[in-house]
């Protein structure tokens, strides 16, 4: 049986702590327009299959969530383990704003919302926003899915601690041959 915790919740570092141990992808959100704008974030995930729905936490006092709340549209790409650099660049509040800070960077306007998706990346997505929610400290922006496309097969970057690091292939033994099984089975 878990243990039950009991007192005060953790401080902000000790929990910060726990939670980096969950490890996580790492994606760039990216909004177009004339203020074009990219933040990195780890708070991905979907919701939904049907309709087709994924989830973002954003900083409530971060300039991406004003952005956002002025889109009619936004983009995710899903970052390779080399574009360690990319997640830098948009974690990074000193870079210029606006398209200043993607003249450094290869992207092409998403096809549907017009948001920038980066070259390289393991996956876009593009979104129309759906709804938003508090979460306290953040915004919890949930968007459906317009478009959505995979590039070659390559490691991911992932995030644990702190720190970035690569999710490489699986051994073979582990491959999809051994899920798609399952997957019919479920249906």
């Amino acid at each position: 049986m878990p243990e039950r915790a009991v007192g005060a919740p953790p401080a902000a570092a000790a929990l910060r702590a726990v939670l980096g141990e969950f490890v996580t992808g790492v994606t760039v959100l990216t909004v177009g327009g004339p203020l074009p704008h990219g933040m990195t974030a780890n708070s991905f995930t979907s919701v939904s299959l049907d309709p087709p729905l994924v989830l973002l936490c954003v900083s409530r006092d971060s300039l991406m969530s004003a952005c956002l709340a002025d889109a009619d549209g936004f983009g995710i790409s899903v970052l390779a383990a080399g574009q360690e650099h990319l997640a830098r660049h948009f974690a990074d509040r000193r870079r210029r704003p606006g398209r200043a800070q993607f003249t450094t960077v290869g992207w092409s306007p998403g096809e549907q919302t017009g948001a920038p998706l980066l070259h390289g990346a393991l996956a876009w997505l593009e979104c129309r926003p759906w709804r938003c929610h508090n979460g306290g400290d953040h915004v919890i922006v949930v968007g459906r899915l317009v478009a959505a496309r995979t590039a070659a097969d390559s490691d991911a970057l992932i995030f644990r601690r702190g720190r970035f690091d690569r999710y490489g292939k699986p051994h073979p033994a582990a491959g999809r041959r051994h899920i798609q099984p399952l997957l019919k089975e479920a249906q």
